[in-house]
């Protein structure tokens, strides 16, 4: 072999491929010192393996490492390893030809062996992400074993050097970058050791760090990863340190969930339910934060891991055989992630169910936290909808201020009772003190009290609970009447008065022509007059409010239904009044007053606000100032008609 430096053209058309990868591939030029340091741990690895058969290669420097030195005067940063190292013909192979990866040669020559899945570089193209940020890249290597070494050297503009090298180490290879002026800031300490942090403070091989012309070094990276290590070897306050430093975090995690899945695919997964709410918790992007690691190197915390629903949860997951893209930030779409995120939430829901069996106190400070995200996986999920309902906790009307399961609230329904209710709305005391729960009140039916945004959507696509089917108090006939009172104070509607109710009915009907889409008796009320409720089929009023809102009431809300209490005093009086065929004008302004009434009831503004005023000023004025209204008479009939100057 002759000793002299060569000039060599890539073998592939460099110049356009690095463009591409400077401009394209990778989102921030940060990225170059997690593809080098990879590509070091590849090498330490590679000789760790070698050195099974043959120790004499690890001989006199057992200790394998990565070293990086950083210059601020000379805007320079370099990457030593003392692993396999390369020969010259390596060199010129492995970084002369693109997405050429000596690493993906040795994964398949140990592929029986199943002794290649410690090493990180698939692609062989990381080690170029070196040009978004130096001028030059220069590479010394010595071959383990080897007599020789050699320089591959390179400003990326389209050929290379590889020459004899000078000062080149015992054993592994030296990535020495020359830094551009826009990104000097590599060369700095604080910066080094910030992005060893963030991206690499898991590879299995110590990192230093020093400054050039200083013999202090500082190791940044133990090469021991946490979740590698056995549960049994770490303490709480270990998992409680790395939960902060993972999560950004100062509270203590509820649930630690550590466990390592072996078989056709290998991973590792760290995870922790938070007892707080993060900040970023309702983010409309409802992205996750969970971490994912390739071999103890930080690819992404943007990878579909978990289902939004489970958004709140932080850690990692550390696959052993996960097939990347070219620049390691983006994920193929292969089955191999879709499974480990089925087994993920598997388990986490499975821990979560026995979280709430054995410490049910830290369980509810989580779902206070997380319930209203834990239920959008009720109407996203369908498949885990009956893990969802076990975790699931609710305030009702027997417990306002606590939380119920489905199963506490099904071991206590009451006889001939078959459907859970549920009433949903914005405010939680509202829906306490709604008139659409007196019925149910009076016969102690327990009603579940549902007060956020998502309630509104899954009750509409939740099928039942153990057998038994939901149904909103707002939709619908109640079906009370086969349910006996507790005290015994309900009554039946008196006998014979059947037909004075549905003369009122057709007459308010009729009185409020298309406001309504039915007018109908009620045994759902107990004390109040009247009020509104959805029809049997469509969506509840809760669902019908949210529709109209966005402007798409009319043909998707629905008009709703008036029921009128046949046991409420001035109910039985206006029907009366309809069966004798009397007062039918009087019956019309009742209607309008009972419709504004029901309205405000269901947290609405009247639908004529003005036309509710004057009519209810109206039945005062005639009940507090009759004198009033009959001189107001007085003055239109002689007037011969009103002036807008009496009510």
């Amino acid at each position: 072999m002759t000793q002299t430096a060569e000039t060599r053209p890539f073998e592939a058309d460099v110049a356009r491929l690095l463009h591409l990868m400077v401009h394209s591939v990778y989102s921030t030029p940060d990225v170059f010192l997690r593809e080098l340091i990879s590509n070091a741990a590849d090498a330490c690895e590679k000789l760790r393996h070698a050195a099974l058969t043959d120790a004499a290669l690890m001989a006199g420097d057992p200790d394998l490492k990565i070293a990086i030195t950083v210059d601020p005067e000379a805007k320079t940063i370099t990457i030593a390893d003392n692993g396999i190292g390369m020969s010259r013909e390596e060199l010129i192979e492995n970084l002369g030809t693109m997405a050429r990866s000596g690493t993906e040669k040795f994964r398949k020559a140990l592929e029986e062996k199943d002794e290649g899945k410690a090493l990180i570089g698939q692609f062989g193209v990381g080690f170029y992400s070196a040009f978004m940020v130096a001028s030059e890249v220069a590479v010394t290597s010595r071959a383990a074993g080897a007599d020789e070494a050699w320089t591959w050297r390179s400003d990326g503009s389209g050929e290379f050097v590889i020459e004899p090298a000078e000062n080149a180490p015992a054993r592994g290879s030296t990535v020495h970058l020359t830094l551009r002026e826009d990104h000097a800031e590599y060369s700095e300490e604080d910066t080094v050791e910030r992005l060893i942090k963030h991206h690499s403070a898991h590879v299995p091989v110590p990192i230093v760090v020093s400054k050039a012309g200083e013999d202090e070094t500082r190791e940044i990276v133990d090469g021991k990863a946490l979740w590698a290590r056995p549960k049994s070897e770490i303490s709480e306050e270990e998992y409680e340190e790395f939960y902060r430093f993972t999560a950004g975090a100062f509270d203590k995690p509820a649930l630690t969930i550590h466990t390592r899945a072996e078989g056709r695919q290998e991973y590792t997964s760290l995870l922790f339910v938070p007892e707080m709410a993060p900040f970023d918790l309702f983010e409309p992007d409802r992205k996750g934060r969970v971490k994912l690691y390739v071999r103890r190197v930080f690819i992404t915390d943007d990878a579909p891991l978990l289902p939004a629903y489970l958004r709140f949860v932080r850690g990692l997951v550390d696959s052993e055989d996960l097939p990347l893209n070219l620049s390691r930030e983006m994920l193929q779409n292969n089955p191999m992630l879709a499974q480990i995120k089925t087994a993920t939430t598997k388990r986490i829901l499975s821990e979560m169910t026995k979280l709430a069996g054995k410490d049910a106190e830290t369980y509810e400070k989580v779902w206070e936290a997380f319930g209203a995200v834990l239920k959008e996986g009720l109407y996203e999920d369908t498949e885990r909808r009956d893990e969802l309902y076990a975790l699931c906790r609710f305030r009702t009307t027997k417990a306002p201020d606590g939380t119920r399961s489905l199963a506490e609230y099904k071991a206590d329904m009451k006889e001939n009772q078959k459907a859970i209710f549920y009433a949903v709305g914005e405010n939680r005391e509202r829906l306490a003190a709604s008139p659409h729960l007196e019925g149910f009140a009076a016969r102690g039916i327990e009603v579940l009290l549902l007060s956020d945004p998502v309630d509104a959507f899954w009750t509409r696509t939740a099928l039942g609970f153990d057998g038994t089917p939901f149904k909103s108090v707002t939709q619908g006939s109640a079906e009370l009447d086969e349910i006996p009172a507790d005290d015994g104070d309900i009554k039946p509607p008196e006998p014979g008065h059947e037909g004075d109710m549905a003369a009122l009915s057709a007459l308010v009907k009729q009185a409020l022509e298309d406001r309504v889409s039915d007018v109908r008796s009620s045994s759902r009320l107990d004390t109040s007059p009247a009020c509104l409720v959805a029809a049997d089929s469509g969506y509840d009023r809760a669902m019908e409010k949210i529709v109209s809102r966005h402007g798409q009431g009319g043909g998707f809300g629905g008009k709703p239904v008036l029921e009128l209490n046949p046991k409420h005093a001035l109910i039985k009086r206006l029907a009366a009044t309809a069966g004798n065929g009397d007062g039918t004008s009087e019956i019309g302004d009742a209607a309008w007053l009972l419709l504004g009434s029901a309205e405000i009831l269901d947290g609405e503004a009247p639908s004529d606000p003005a036309a509710f005023n004057k009519r209810l000023l109206d039945v005062m004025s005639a009940r507090f100032a009759p004198e009033a209204v009959s001189g107001a008479a007085d003055n239109i009939a002689s007037d011969g008609g009103a002036d807008g100057s009496g009510v």
